[in-house]
C-alpha cells in the first residue's frame, strides 16, 4: 500500500514538472522575437565622448541588423546615475548599458554606499579599446615624463590633473602616476571628457589622461602636448610619443575600453543572441572602418570573455585604489 501511494505520488509530481515545462515552453512560443521594439543603450556619460560616440556607431549599426529603433541616452553627473538606472531595468535585453571600465568592474572599491553592484551586471559583448595619452598643457614647462616627474616634485601639490569623475580610468591613471612617480598632484573632476579636455587647452588645468581617440586631433592642431601614452606598444597614431612604461614608469598601463552590459538576472540565452549580433556588426567593414577613424581597436568575444576580462581589469586598478589609498565618501 505505502509502496503504490510512493508510485503515486512520483507520477504525479512527474506530471506537474511535465505541465509546468509545457507551460514554459508555450509562453515562450507566444513571447515575440527579441527585439520587437525599442532598445535604449544608456551612455552614462556626456555626449561627446568616446563612449557616446561608439554607442551611437552600435546602436545605428544594431538597427539595422534589428530592423528596430536603438536610442542612446546619455546619463551624465558623476558615474553612478546611468548604472543605478540600467541595474533597475528589467532584464528583458531592451535596456543595455555601453560602459567605460569604472561602472562595470573596480567601481565597489571605492564607493561605499553604491545604489547598484557591478559584479551583478550581466555581461554582453565587450566593444573596442583605446591606450590613454597623458596630454598636458601646451605651456607646461615639461617635455617628456622625467621632466613631469622632476617639476612635481619641485612643486609638491600643485600640478592639477582632470578626470571624468572621482573614480574614473583617468582619475586612477593619474593616482598610478603619483604612486610610480613618487609625487602629489590635485584632482579636478568633471562631468565628461570632453569639458576636461577642453580645460587643459585653455590652460585652467595641467593635465588629462585622455584617450587618443579625442586627444590626437587637438595634438595635431597644436592645442595641446602630449608626453606619453599608457599602452603596451607605441600607438601609430602618434608614434613619436614613446609610452609610460619606457619613460621611466615600468608597468604602468592606462588603456581605455568599453563593453556592453544588461541587468542582473538577464537570461544567458538573450546575452548570447544579442552578443552574436554585436560581434556580427563588429566585423562589418564599414564598423571596422568608423572604430579605426577613433583609433578604437575591436574586442572580439564571447559574453564569458568580457566576465573574464572583467575580472582582470578590477583585479588590475584594485591595485592602483589599494596602492594610492583612494576611497571616495
Amino acid at each position: 500500500m505505502i509502496v503504490a501511494m510512493q508510485r503515486i505520488a512520483a507520477i504525479a509530481l512527474a506530471a506537474i514538472a511535465i505541465s509546468n515545462a509545457a507551460s514554459v515552453c508555450a509562453q515562450e512560443a507566444l513571447a515575440p522575437p527579441f527585439p520587437s521594439r525599442t532598445v535604449k543603450l544608456v551612455v552614462p556619460a556626456a555626449g561627446g565622448s568616446t563612449t557616446d560616440t561608439l554607442a551611437r556607431i552600435m546602436a545605428d549599426e544594431l538597427a539595422r541588423t534589428w530592423g528596430k529603433p536603438v536610442i542612446v541616452e546619455n546619463i551624465s553627473g558623476g558615474m553612478v546615475l546611468g548604472a543605478a538606472q540600467v541595474f533597475r531595468a528589467a532584464p528583458d535585453g531592451y535596456t543595455l548599458m555601453v560602459s567605460p571600465p569604472a561602472q562595470v568592474t573596480f567601481i565597489h572599491l571605492l564607493y561605499r554606499d553604491l545604489a547598484f553592484d557591478p559584479l551583478r551586471f550581466v555581461p554582453v559583448a565587450l566593444l573596442a579599446k583605446v591606450a590613454n595619452a597623458l596630454v598636458v598643457r601646451n605651456d607646461l614647462p615639461a617635455n617628456n615624463i622625467g621632466e613631469l616627474i622632476a617639476y612635481a616634485r619641485a612643486h609638491p601639490g600643485t600640478l592639477t590633473y582632470g578626470s571624468q569623475g572621482a573614480g574614473s580610468t583617468a582619475h586612477l591613471s593619474a593616482s598610478q602616476l603619483e604612486v610610480l612617480g613618487n609625487i602629489k598632484m590635485v584632482h579636478v573632476p568633471y562631468r565628461g571628457a570632453v569639458p576636461a579636455l577642453n580645460d587643459v587647452i585653455a590652460g585652467h588645468i595641467d593635465m588629462f589622461f585622455d584617450t587618443l581617440t579625442t586627444s590626437v586631433p587637438m595634438y595635431r592642431a597644436g592645442k595641446v602636448k602630449i608626453l606619453a601614452v599608457g599602452g603596451a606598444e607605441r600607438s601609430p597614431v602618434a608614434a613619436e610619443a614613446p609610452t609610460l612604461a619606457e619613460s621611466g614608469l615600468p608597468g604602468f598601463r592606462s588603456v581605455t575600453w568599453f563593453a556592453i552590459v544588461a541587468p542582473p538576472a538577464t537570461p544567458p540565452a538573450l546575452a548570447e543572441k544579442i552578443n552574436r549580433d554585436v560581434v556580427d556588426s563588429l566585423r562589418k567593414p564599414d564598423v571596422a572602418e568608423s572604430l579605426a577613424r577613433l583609433t578604437l581597436e575591436p574586442m572580439i568575444g564571447s559574453p564569458a570573455d568580457a566576465a573574464r576580462f572583467f575580472t582582470e581589469e578590477t583585479r588590475l586598478w584594485g591595485k592602483v585604489i589599494a596602492e594610492a589609498h583612494i576611497k571616495i565618501e
